[in-house]
């Protein structure tokens, strides 16, 4: 069984309510998103197409693909709208201070 390990992606301060920031983390594309406070990560790609979370900002816990317009929840990584059928792998996220950091099976 793999290891659970926390890597750094972001400062609090990097990262306002209803962004993303999309990082690479150890050959993994990560998007962190801030939901009123909270932070969040899913994998940076979306499971219909594969677009980067990139170029979108957060309704609440949804994010939209930019390409087709597909809405997952970024506190579960569930689909809530079409044309995604698969959910979105979802990360664990905790806080060191003020350092956002990501948590990644190894």
């Amino acid at each position: 069984m793999a290891d659970l390990q926390y890597f750094a992606v972001a400062t609090k301060a990097d990262i306002e309510p209803g962004e993303v920031f999309v990082a690479e983390v150890e050959g993994e594309r990560v998007a962190v998103c801030n939901v009123d406070g909270e932070f969040y990560a899913i994998e940076d790609v979306c499971t219909h197409d594969g677009s980067s979370f990139d170029q979108t900002d957060l309704e609440g816990p949804e994010i939209f693909c930019p390409r087709h317009g597909a809405v997952f929840d970024v506190t579960t990584g569930d689909v809530l709208g079409a044309p995604a059928t698969e959910p979105v792998p979802t990360f664990p996220v905790r806080l060191n201070g003020e350092t956002i950091e990501v948590g990644l099976e190894r």
